[in-house]
């Protein structure tokens, strides 16, 4: 429902966030009621997602603990926070402290498509709910779907769906790769290969490169030299930044080529600046300036953060939500029980509306193609976006019958 303003004004008092170490403690555990309820934020707090989740993802998680009203089951909610440093043992050993010596009863964001897999697992084998709404791969609702798990605000099928398509429609019938080489980049460029694929257009070709790459000028030449009249960008975050900016300076798109970025947040336009990527084509399940709704939510986030809030962001808040919602209806901090409730409830929020989480744990809501908008274009101040489509859910995310969840009841 609509953030009323003089809540807002409220929430805008609250206090800066303090790092000490690894860890974010963001809010007191009152001794009242019992012992707290803890949210654990796993992000990338120093690294190349750190834009697109980072600290934004707990200053969301903040805001929706105390539209919550701080507490639930009458016990405090406390928020704590760690930086899984893009590397998956660091990520399963946080996630491992946290369920096992601290307590904490859900695990929320992880924008890290191998970290993801791992934390879900582990979460899994406790009975601790996972809330993915940082990570993309698809696998996630997939062979290693979880009934303590919840995919939340996107994934690579859903992606594909909307800018591999899109761009094919508009006349990309060859394709070549420039692809992150691990879960979330192989991931990202097979199921646009079966997008493209299916739509009767060919994949030439790819070439991968390592997470937190310097230099794209090899794959970039590579691809260039293809012939191929797309190319695909299946990375990410800071990675995705360089490429685009390094493939300006090659003239790929001055040759004749079209960019198309597989994964875009609205921190890397920000980043790039519309000179660099006006014209660009993307999905995204989230925009500030969609409606009144979201920019009501926007304008809290910006006066806390002074940046743009993401898909993530938004996903986050969302997430931790409808996981207190769902807590409060089932009387009950037990992982698969609230879980089971999260599936039962509809979500509802100034991002969802009337979305339903299905069995696999996909939560299944629309999804925005855009355009990046030339700076002739652009209004003010985060102004970035012109809509071409919305995307069904239905239509967005693959079936449930396709997935391979063993936890899906064929029929």
């Amino acid at each position: 429902m609509p953030v009323a303003l003089a809540h807002a004004r409220r929430l805008l008092k609250g206090g800066s966030l303090a790092l000490t170490g690894l860890w974010l403690a963001l809010s007191p555990a009152a001794a009242q009621g019992g012992p707290p309820v803890k949210i654990g934020v796993l992000t990338d707090l120093s690294s190349l997602y750190a834009d697109n989740g980072g600290s934004g993802s707990v200053v969301a998680a903040r805001m929706a603990v105390e539209d919550f009203g701080g507490r639930v089951l009458g016990r405090p909610i406390e928020v704590v926070a760690a930086d899984h440093q893009n590397k998956t043992d660091v990520g399963a050993a946080l996630a491992r402290r946290w369920l096992d010596a601290d307590d904490v009863k859900v695990i929320v964001d992880v924008p890290n498509s191998a970290i993801a897999l791992a934390v879900q697992d582990i979460a899994r084998e406790r009975g601790r709910i996972f809330l993915a709404s940082g990570a993309a791969t698809s696998r996630l609702t997939g062979e290693a779907c979880s009934p303590t798990g919840i995919h939340w605000t996107y994934d690579t099928y859903a992606l594909a769906q909307g800018t591999a398509r899109a761009v094919t429609r508009r006349g990309g019938k060859s394709w070549y790769f420039v692809t992150a080489d691990y879960a979330l980049g192989t991931q990202l460029e097979e199921d646009s290969r079966r997008v493209i694929q299916a739509a009767g257009s060919r994949v030439l070709g790819s070439v991968r490169h390592p997470i937190g790459s310097q230099d794209f000028s090899s794959y970039l030449l590579q691809a260039q030299g293809s012939g191929a009249q797309v190319v695909g960008l299946a990375d990410a975050g800071g990675d995705l930044i360089l490429a685009l900016k390094q493939a300006a300076e090659f003239g790929i798109v001055q040759s004749g080529q079209t960019l198309a970025g597989l994964l875009v947040f609205i921190a890397d336009i920000h980043g790039l600046g519309l000179a660099a990527a006006q014209g660009l084509i993307l999905s995204t399940a989230f925009y500030w300036d969609l409606d009144d709704e979201t920019r009501a939510w926007s304008q809290l986030f910006v006066a806390r953060t002074n940046k743009v809030p993401t898909m993530i962001h938004a996903g986050t808040y969302g997430a931790v939500t409808h996981y207190l919602k769902a807590m409060a209806a089932a009387n009950t901090d037990d992982g698969p029980t609230v879980a089971a409730q999260m599936r039962r409830m509809p979500v509802n929020d100034f991002m969802t509306r009337d979305g339903r989480i299905r069995e696999d744990g996909r939560l299944v809501r629309d999804i925005y193609l855009m355009q990046v908008k030339a700076p002739a274009e652009s209004k003010g101040r985060f102004d970035y976006y012109k809509l071409l489509e919305t995307i069904p859910g239905e239509e967005a995310f693959r079936p449930l019958s396709a997935g391979n969840c063993p936890l899906v009841k064929r029929g």
